[in-house]
């Protein structure tokens, strides 16, 4: 079971890079072809403001994945010397825990945000399409982030160390 959570994290991880770097990618793209239309005819492209929001929706849900998985989020580090050091390994499998419960708590609040949106056939004023394909974005992040830390609660050795913890990478194949 750990072997094969190692490889969903390692999969996760891997998606999670590609999307952010195309997203980000495409949010340059827009940004790019909105400034030289401007320069070239005096008025920019109507639709790149949304597309870049967007694409920065994207850029942030699914990097905030990435810094999760990374141990690179922020976090009170200042904190970590209030509690014995041997309570290190218990606290942190509760904070993974109680990180899991809280983001799928918070996939299924937004899972009924989209499904509504989806039932009133919400568009973009803008570029005139179905907002809720975008929101669903929301819930899927949160759900892979539940994943993510209810793993790391039950195997502590799959959690990524960051810089500050001194250890490099536990996913095998996420380098």
């Amino acid at each position: 079971m750990r072997t094969a959570a190692a490889a969903a994290l390692a999969a996760l991880l891997k998606v999670e890079r590609r999307v952010t770097f195309l997203a980000f990618g495409l949010l340059v793209a827009v940004v790019f072809a909105d400034v030289v239309s401007r320069e070239l005819t005096g008025s920019g492209l109507h639709w790149a403001r949304q597309a870049g929001v967007y694409a920065n929706i994207l850029v942030v849900l699914f990097g905030l994945g990435i810094a999760s998985a990374e141990d690179a989020h922020l976090r009170p580090r200042f904190a970590d010397s209030w509690l014995p050091a041997r309570w290190g390994p218990v606290v942190d499998r509760l904070a993974d825990g109680l990180m899991a419960a809280f983001c799928l708590a918070f996939a299924g609040v937004s899972i009924a945000v989209v499904a509504e949106t989806a039932a009133l056939g919400e568009r973009s004023t803008v570029l005139r399409t179905l907002i809720w394909p975008v929101q669903a974005v929301i819930p899927l992040v949160f759900s892979v982030a539940a994943f993510r830390h209810a793993c790391f609660a039950l195997w502590p050795e799959l959690r990524r160390r960051g810089d500050l913890a001194g250890a490099g990478p536990a996913i095998p194949g996420s380098e």
